[in-house]
């Protein structure tokens, strides 16, 4: 069955997700919404289907399958909620939302409906992830150490602390749900910042978000995980990296673009690679999920993002008010 897929919000993300179906047999995007009337219709020019300028609209007039998210995150709560009363599967961008009450909202939605909600956080569709929590399962990780610098566009909404969550949301936020996935719960985090200008002409002169940033993270299993992050011109060379380290291992887990794992694990060496890209596959299995009807075949569940977003809004607390902040449970 072929799958008919509705994007709502055509930026610079809807580009990469449907660069992900396209390269698929079985799905085909079918609408594209977007407030940007230009916009919209310049996708959809491009895949083949039918522009409208307002997303309850096209929910409407269109026979879907899915959606796919991708607004900035103080515009997810609606269209979320909206998909998901329609019976629609919904791939959203993440973070799950702007707020914890509208994450939770939603997470409540997707709980009551049954629905098949996944987020786009990428990284929990690495091919290898299972095998580095099945081994810290078995080997508990002490430190776990990302770093992410690199350049971005500064979109309005994310150069804005207030609509995007600059960094921590939009960017560290990858680092805080992977090492998540690895180590489990957080307890409390503490955070500094600075806006020492080094993403040059990319940054808008009225950015009030802080380009670098440094988290602490206190893990409940007594681990302590840091994310080093930076916005950085597009002339410098990016990095984006994990490094995780227990009693008997020592993983260092190359990011974007490479995506591959090495260090030693018991005396042995260890070496994993990607048979695909984590975004691609990520949309794989939500649309496995959709075609299933089972929320658990997702990459990235609702619920998991929503635990995520409380990490990262207490690592927000914690940047504008300093010391020690307790993680919302």
């Amino acid at each position: 069955m072929t799958l008919r897929l509705g994007m709502i919000g055509a930026g610079w993300i809807a580009r990469e997700h449907v660069a992900s179906i396209a390269a698929m047999d079985d799905a085909d995007l079918a609408a594209v919404a977007d407030l940007d009337a230009d916009r919209a219709g310049a996708l959809a020019a491009e895949t083949g289907a039918r522009a409208h300028h307002d997303w309850s609209a096209m929910l409407d007039a269109e026979t879907l399958d899915a959606v796919v998210v991708c607004t900035p995150p103080l515009a997810h709560r609606d269209p979320c909620l909206a998909a998901i009363e329609r019976g629609l599967g919904v791939y959203l961008e993440k973070p799950v939302a702007r707020t914890r009450e509208d994450a939770r909202a939603i997470a409540e939605a997707a709980r009551a409906a049954g629905a098949v909600v996944a987020v786009g956080y990428q990284y929990r569709a690495i091919d290898f992830l299972p095998d580095l929590r099945a081994a810290a399962a078995d080997d508990p990780p002490g430190l776990l150490s990302s770093y992410s610098v690199g350049a971005t566009a500064g979109r309005p909404w994310f150069v804005h602390q207030a609509e995007g969550g600059g960094q921590v949301l939009e960017r560290a936020s990858h680092h805080i749900d992977l090492q998540c996935a690895i180590a489990g719960e957080v307890e409390w985090v503490q955070a500094a910042g600075t806006r020492v200008d080094l993403a040059g002409a990319d940054r808008p002169q009225d950015s009030d978000i802080d380009d670098v940033i440094a988290l602490s993270l206190g893990f409940r299993s007594g681990a302590l995980g840091s994310v080093l992050c930076a916005w950085t011109s597009p002339d410098l060379p990016s990095s984006y990296t994990l490094d995780v380290v227990s009693a008997r291992s020592s993983v260092h887990v190359e990011l974007d673009p490479a995506f591959t794992a090495r260090g030693t694990r018991g005396g042995a060496s260890v070496s994993l690679g990607l048979a695909m890209a984590p975004i691609r596959r990520g949309m794989e299995r939500f649309l496995e999920a959709v075609r299933a009807g089972d929320p658990a075949l997702v990459a990235c569940p609702v619920e998991a993002a929503a635990e995520s977003l409380d990490v990262a809004l207490a690592c927000e607390r914690a940047l504008a008010g300093g010391g020690r902040v307790p993680v919302e449970g």
